[in-house]
């Protein structure tokens, strides 16, 4: 049986960290301590644990160029950008931090003579979080500050791949004083996860709501692992996100941001772009746009100034994507980005340099299957039909971006594309005012935004009859 984990750097193979599992014990006192904490912490007012959560955030900005570098060591990403990614966790922990109040309040109902009526929303109770480590704060944020400020206590469990951040969280909180047991993070095997998830049918003393970010295959998981009981469970799941082109579109603009929104991160993200329908008007001079750009990156170790592409999270995953583009060949797809402009690219590591494909089609795995890498396919299309077929030719939903300077065009089809997010004009990005969620195998649930506190709260009625 595993005991510890050991966190290995796609840079360059090496251990970046080791710690050890918690124990059946340790995981059983951590769920015991939430449980007596949030008694407490829910009857804490709203105003004081936004005091205390948003001395949290300051603290853990206050590390920011640590906390940088950390992310880069453990999953690759080039350092010029991971500093983004702490700039993106204060936006969207102080947003949900300052609509607390408002979103929590009390919902009133039209007035009854002789009654007063009212919906309260209340604290489920213990929010166990289990985070990737794609965008490792990005995605725990999520679930973790509008938890907490919404009354319940929380449970950690980070990626093997970026275990500092859970310590980064615990840190936070302990530096603005957050009362012990409010906030715990355990390093887990699946195994125990999955007992958390399920243990207590009793449904009085287990945890009370599962946030899960990560592949369909552990969405399932949590699912199965939840069955026996009467929880809820928040899943976010993977994206094959479409981008389309109409011919009005301002073309530069749009390749720029196709480009940035399907290769940043190593194309590893769930709302990245993976394929895009462009019209046939302006196909051809997209096309020469995105392959001119794309030759651009600058493949290497993440740690060096100047590299814009780092190594994918593992080789598997990186050999993975190279089985999908030569697949796509294979099947007469044609390839745009000579490999051999990436000196760093090698089978067998996770360095895989960017892709483009054309001449691709429905069949291909690269545009049906998740990539999660690298690799673009680009469809020429006649028609706003043709462009929505397309994208709803999808097993998954998460997010849909068009690029056009007609308002009303963008709303006719957004309003006819399966997705959780339609954007115009950009894309890969969450509004944390808005709400994050996915349709099909993208998953179900909602975080952020004022309804992102709906599935961490509970609706309570009061009926009191004054008059009688």
């Amino acid at each position: 049986m595993l005991e510890t984990l050991k966190c290995l750097s796609p840079i360059d193979g090496s251990v970046v960290v080791e710690r050890p599992l918690a124990t059946e014990s340790e995981v059983a006192t951590a769920l015991e301590r939430a449980r007596a904490a949030q008694a407490a912490w829910r009857h804490t007012a709203i105003a004081q644990r936004q005091v205390l959560l948003t001395k949290a955030v300051d603290a853990f900005i206050a590390k920011k160029a640590e906390i940088a570098e950390e992310i880069t060591r453990q999953m690759g990403r080039p350092l010029a950008y991971t500093p983004g990614e702490v700039a993106g966790f204060e936006e969207r922990a102080r947003h949900m931090i300052a609509i607390a109040p408002e979103a929590l309040g009390d919902i009133a109902v039209e007035p009854k003579a002789g009654f007063t009526r009212f919906i309260r929303r209340e604290p489920l109770g213990v929010v166990f979080v289990v985070a990737p480590w794609n965008y490792p704060y990005l995605t725990a944020v999520n679930a973790v500050i509008p938890a907490l400020v919404a009354g319940n206590a929380v449970i950690l469990k980070h990626s093997h791949q970026t275990p500092l951040c859970a310590e980064r969280f615990a840190e936070a909180f302990q530096a603005a004083g957050l009362p012990e047991g409010v906030f715990q993070f355990l390093h887990m095997s699946h195994d125990a996860t999955a007992k958390l998830i399920g243990q207590d049918g009793t449904g009085r003393g287990g945890i009370d709501f599962v946030s899960f970010t990560g592949s369909v295959p552990g969405g399932h998981a949590v699912q199965a692992a939840a069955a026996t009981r009467f929880i809820g469970a928040g899943l976010e799941l993977g994206g094959k996100d479409p981008a389309y082109v109409r011919a009005d579109a301002k073309l530069n603009h749009a390749i720029e941001n196709v480009v940035d929104g399907a290769f940043f991160n190593s194309g590893q993200s769930c709302c990245g772009i993976e394929r895009a329908y462009v019209d046939a008007r302006v196909y051809d001079e997209f096309v020469a746009g995105v392959a001119t750009l794309v030759r651009k990156y600058t493949l290497g170790n993440p740690l060096e100034a100047g590299t814009s592409l780092g190594p994918m999270v593992r080789a598997s995953a990186a050999d993975f994507v190279r089985g999908q583009i030569r697949d796509a060949e294979a099947a007469g797809a044609k390839a745009l980005i000579d490999p051999k402009g990436f000196p760093a690219d090698a089978t067998g590591t996770p360095y895989l340099g960017p892709q483009v494909l054309v001449e691709v089609d429905h069949t291909m795995r690269i545009m049906n299957e998740e990539t999660f890498g690298p690799a673009l396919g680009i469809m020429k299309v006649a028609s706003d039909e043709e462009a929505i077929a397309l994208m709803n030719d999808s097993d998954y939903g998460l997010t849909a971006s068009i690029w056009t300077t007609d308002e009303e065009a963008a709303l006719s089809v957004g309003d006819r594309v399966e997705t959780g997010t339609w954007f115009m004009n950009r894309c890969d990005y969450l509004d944390p005012a808005l709400a994050w969620t996915g349709v099909k195998h993208s998953g179900r649930g909602c975080s952020l935004g004022q309804v992102g506190f709906e599935q961490l709260t509970r609706p309570k009625s009061f009926h009191l009859r004054v008059a009688i």
